[in-house]
């Protein structure tokens, strides 16, 4: 069970590893606060799917298994939507149209279709946990990167109060050297790239590894 939690971060993370959910995480990382927000709304969805379609598994007809599963996706999205709207505007009209998209996010049915609908609900929530997790992960990395290069710092500020900073710095060394570029869709292309050949190679070096210990 947490095996699959452990996954979520290296081996089959959903964007630099199984390449899911590409699109709102490219534009959506211009910031960390952006990053850290799609996270946990992804996150939050995630678990409660999961959890709800493992609970269903055993009486839904295979049929009608995937219009079942997108009801339930988008009855929850629907949920965290008007709670972020309500409680955390700024960070609603930031991430804007890309939070309502959470419903056909390729992670979110395809850990429904291809692990909770087979298991049981206290793996299936893990499961959810670790993916959500592991795609947050994958976000702060990217925006991380991104914001500081483009803008020389790096700024968070409370998701309930935009006007509160929480904590943030500004490299001076970097400030002649920043590229606007790294803001745009090009930036996120590149800074993508990167981390899904990084990610790449620890895998393959990984898998090597267990195929030298059991020899």
């Amino acid at each position: 069970m947490w095996q699959n939690f452990k996954n979520g971060f290296i081996k089959e993370n959903p964007v630099f590893g199984l390449y899911l959910g590409l699109c709102s995480s490219l534009a959506i990382s211009t910031s960390l606060n952006n990053a850290i927000g799609m996270g946990m709304c992804v996150t939050i969805v995630l678990i409660f799917s999961n959890v709800l379609v493992s609970a269903i598994r055993k009486i839904t007809p295979d049929e009608i298994r995937i219009p079942v599963y997108i009801v339930i996706i988008a009855t929850l999205v629907s949920i965290v939507e008007m709670i972020v709207h309500a409680f955390m505007p700024e960070l609603y009209d930031s991430l804007g149209v890309f939070l309502g998209l959470i419903v056909v996010n390729c992670i979110i049915l395809g850990r429904a279709e291809a692990f909770a609908s087979k298991n049981p609900i206290g793996a299936s929530a893990i499961d959810g946990l670790g993916m959500g997790l592991g795609y947050t992960f994958a976000l702060v990395l990217i925006s991380v990167v991104r914001e500081l290069i483009a803008t020389g710092g790096i700024a968070f500020y409370n998701p309930f109060d935009a006007t509160q900073i929480i904590f943030g710095f500004n490299i001076e060394a970097l400030a002649p050297y920043t590229v606007s570029l790294f803001s745009g869709s090009v930036g996120a292309f590149l800074t993508f790239s990167c981390f899904a050949a990084l990610f790449a190679f620890i895998k393959q070096r990984s898998a090597k590894k267990e195929k030298e210990a059991k020899k």
